[in-house]
């Protein structure tokens, strides 16, 4: 360094993205770290992998393996990074993420549209060295090659900078249309201060919206459940609450409206982004030599053609078309004995579709919820992943550094006592800073380094009831909502396939590689786990009394599983139609409106037509800030497959243990283990031993 220069190298030596082994130090980890640690990696990754195409063997040892290795940096650098802002997210953090996201953007690119590594996998491939290599090994080259040509490797000059442009830009576009979403959520908030507004309300929706007005609001005199002010806002829990059993109309109405409303005005608009993300996807998909961005998806999907999935939306929509106008002619009918004078609009469907069914199956969520403490229900999940697949679950929160401390740390072990994976849960809501819903991320990929196995290390992220005080105080813990449950089980399904691989090749081990229609098989099978008697019963107790759940009570809930189900098919067949059309049919410079594609398949598929106001489709982060664009279908296609697979534990008969826990290690032996080192229908017809059938998830739904 001469005397003039006073730029100085960035001190790394504590800076906790540049560790490369065990648990990530989320407890560390800064908005001052990100700048400087991400740079420093990339700038190690570029330099190792000009090494390696340089040296581009077209050898699994001297080409992939070195490529695995180069994902485990950023394993270490980037996802900690992306993993905070999901779920503590700040203005610090957001700025430095966007500093050196199109960095990362870059690598990536980089790395994809290397015609070295892409001649040296297609001759692997097509030499020698090919007929030695395991099915996940050359399953994974194959991928590659496709994942790279679609990435643009074979485009060249003008062709492949406007490619990489495209990609750097709809990344960015992804950031600002989930950051917008979350502003825009956080920004409403109804206060409500009137006790007879509150008439009707659940103790948790009491409780709930005083602890938010009192964690925003900061009142020398708290709030409480009694007396309010209470605080409603847009966040998933608070707003289906409301929804659901507020009486007041007017406050209904002004919820609604805001919530399919949300990211449509001022800086945090989000029209204009998904304008322009048709258009670079449609623009995207021309360079590559395809039709639409649709095909582009369905090029590595299990589905494989627009056509197959059209079949699957006739099938579907044809079984419960009917049922959804039953189900609006009966809200209808009821609303109007119950003294309801005004034609149903959409801010009623909720509250009185859970008062008919409070009526029809004799109980509430709030009635249930006191059954359902989180503890308990981990307690049960943990048995019955034990009962099916012989693992057993250690929580040791010492063991780990947590972003929160309301995050929980588990060890899960096999059948001989040895550690096989890890996981992160976090369980409860918190809007100032971590995004609504629930989703399961990987943390650290399972993997053969220096010749040992690393253990798969999951998140599992949930926005469940927060616990009221503290259990030294008197508090209660989370109770939770049947529904909730239900998402328990359904991310930790996730989860499961993350830990229970047995794959040691990373780009095929645990969610890795599969595709993107079926990573929701597992999930949703273990779903159908909380409609079995022993299990349910098996994981509730009462918060005061410690009773189990009632036998009336579940028979009650397996009768409201089919409640509203043709409605429920046709919305997320709305959902996914308009995806597809979107993705498919929709000229972005044509002159339509992407709203009106939406207006067109709801005349189908929607029980009343969407209002003016009605934008949602700017709050629709699944196709616009996720990775399910021109693939929302999967998560019908994924429906068929679990159903059908859990038909296989009804054809063994549910209550013979032995033949359960027979199924169930085939299922983990099978979709559990094998990750994407094999084809999902190869995967499944293993443990089914035929092709897949629609008939069971119409028969669980009433609808067959």
């Amino acid at each position: 360094m001469t005397a003039t220069d006073t730029t100085a190298a960035p001190d790394l030596t504590d800076n906790p993205l540049m560790q490369a082994a065990g648990l990530p130090a989320f407890d560390r980890i800064t908005p001052e770290h990100v700048v400087p640690g991400v740079e420093a990696r990339l700038k190690e990754i570029g330099e190792r992998f000009d090494a390696i195409e340089a040296n581009a063997e077209p050898t699994w040892g001297g080409l992939m393996k070195p490529l695995e290795d180069l994902d485990r940096v950023f394993e270490y650098c980037w996802g900690p990074v992306a993993h905070l802002m999901s779920v503590k997210n700040s203005d610090a953090l957001r700025d430095a993420f966007m500093a050196v996201q199109p960095q990362v953007v870059q690598m990536g690119l980089r790395m994809s549209q290397s015609r070295p590594i892409y001649d040296a996998l297609v001759a692997l491939r097509d030499g020698e060295a090919w007929g030695p290599l395991d099915g996940a090994q050359q399953r994974v080259i194959e991928s590659k090659i496709k994942e790279m040509e679609l990435s643009g490797v074979a485009l060249e000059g003008e062709a492949q900078a406007r490619y990489q442009a495209i990609a750097e830009r709809l990344s960015a576009l992804s950031t600002d249309f989930s950051n917008h979403v979350l502003d825009a959520t956080k920004a409403f908030e109804l206060v409500i201060e009137d006790p007879a507004d509150t008439e009707g309300w659940t103790t948790t929706l009491r409780n709930m919206a005083s602890q938010s007005y009192n964690d925003q609001h900061k009142p020398e005199s708290p709030a409480t459940p009694d007396a309010g002010p209470w605080r409603i806002t847009l966040d998933g829990p608070c707003f289906m609450a409301f929804m659901q059993h507020s009486k007041s109309r007017a406050q209904r109405e002004q919820v609604y409206k805001a919530f399919i409303s949300r990211a449509t005005e001022g800086e945090l608009d989000n029209a204009p982004l998904i304008v322009e993300t048709l258009e670079l996807r449609k623009e995207k998909a021309a360079l590559l030599g395809y039709d639409h961005h649709a095909q582009v998806s369905l090029a590595t999907k299990m589905a494989g053609t627009v056509d197959a999935v059209q079949q699957m939306f006739d099938e579907l929509t044809e079984a419960s078309r009917a049922g959804m106008q039953r189900d609006l002619d009966e809200l209808r009918a009821f609303a109007k004995e119950q003294g309801e004078a005004d034609e149903l609009m959409h801010w009623d469907l909720a509250f009185w579709a859970e008062r008919l069914r409070e009526q029809r199956f004799d109980y509430t969520d709030e009635e249930l919820r006191p059954y359902f403490p989180l503890p308990r229900v981990m307690d049960g999940l943990f048995g019955i992943c034990t009962k099916l697949f012989g693992v057993t679950f250690e929580r040791d929160d010492d063991a780990a550094p947590r972003w929160h401390d309301d995050v929980q740390f588990y060890r899960v072990l096999n059948e001989s006592g040895g550690h096989i994976a890890s996981f992160y849960f976090d369980p409860y809501s918190r809007p100032a800073d971590k995004r609504g819903g629930a989703w399961v991320n990987g943390c650290l990929g399972r993997r053969v380094v220096d010749g040992e196995t690393v253990n798969p290390v999951i998140h599992v992220i949930c926005n469940g009831t927060n616990p009221t005080g503290s259990a030294s105080g008197g508090g209660k813990p989370s109770l939770m909502s049947f529904s909730e449950v239900v998402t328990l089980f359904h991310e930790f399904g996730h989860a499961l396939q993350g830990m229970l691989t047995t794959v040691d090749h990373a780009s095929a081990a645990g969610l890795s590689n599969i595709e993107w229609d079926a990573v929701e098989v597992c999930s949703q099978f273990m779903e159908n786990w909380c409609y079995h008697k022993p299990t349910l019963l098996g994981m509730t107790a009462h918060v005061e009394t410690g009773e189990p759940l009632p036998d009336a009570l579940f028979d009650k809930i397996t009768q409201a599983r089919t409640y509203r189900a043709g409605s429920d098919f046709m919305r997320q067949l709305c959902f996914a139609v308009t995806d597809m059309a979107l993705h498919t049919t929709f000229d972005p410079d044509g002159g339509q409106a992407f709203l009106d594609v939406y207006r067109e398949v709801a005349k189908t598929y929607a029980p009343l037509p969407p209002l003016e106001e009605d934008r949602f489709l700017c709050a629709f982060g699944h196709i616009f800030a996720g990775g399910y664009a021109a693939g929302y279908y999967s998560y019908k296609w994924s429906e068929v497959l679990s159903a059908d697979c859990f038909g296989a534990f009804e054809d063994a008969g549910l209550d013979d243990e032995a033949e359960v826990a027979e199924a169930g290690r085939r299922f983990r032996d099978t979709f559990l283990a094998r990750g994407g080192g094999e084809h999902p229908m190869d995967v499944f017809k293993a443990f089914r031993g035929r092709g897949p059938s629609s008939a069971a998830l119409l028969r669980h739904n009433g609808l067959g």
